[in-house]
């Protein structure tokens, strides 16, 4: 449940600062877009992580219903190159949630590894010290990303800020 809970509650940030974003979007995209990263890197910050929002496609930052609903990034452990866990297990639970569907291994070379998951609405890359969503959430996507959050990241899901013992 830890990526549900984070991504609600940055929601909810973005929400209650959304007459100032759209003040800052008229008068600079750019500085609206700090703005709304500095609101998701002190939500991230209460989790251990760096969270990013992302806007991959022209225009997309204006489209104000989707902030913090699709197309973000969270760093969890730069250190981490490998998987506590196999990959072969992320690939299974993929195909288990979303059906049949694309995965591959991704970013193997020096002694790196990845798995990209390839839905028809769009992306996950998951790699060993970040998680990268390049879709909209929906249930499917929350459902697989909790399990990435508690299972490849450790994260504790029951205590903001903490990690399970088990860290790499």
């Amino acid at each position: 449940m830890i990526f549900s809970t984070i991504t609600e509650e940055l929601q909810k940030e973005l929400k209650s600062n959304m007459a100032q974003i759209r003040f800052l979007l008229m008068k600079s995209p750019a500085v609206a877009f700090t703005t709304m990263n500095e609101i998701a890197t002190r939500v991230g910050k209460k989790y251990k992580m760096s969270l990013l929002l992302n806007f991959p496609q022209i225009g997309k930052i204006e489209d104000y219903e989707s902030y913090g609903t699709q197309d973000i990034s969270m760093i969890i452990d730069m250190t981490r190159k490998v998987f506590p866990i196999k990959r072969e297990m992320i690939k299974s639970k993929a195909k288990e949630v979303f059906g049949d569907i694309k995965v591959e291994d991704a970013y193997m070379y020096e002694g790196k590894e990845g798995v990209k998951v390839f839905l028809e609405s769009g992306r996950i890359d998951i790699l060993p010290h970040s998680l990268h969503v390049w879709c909209k959430f929906n249930s499917k996507v929350t459902e697989f990303c909790d399990w990435l959050l508690n299972n490849c990241y450790q994260l504790d899901p029951g205590v903001s800020g903490a990690r399970s013992e088990v860290n790499s």
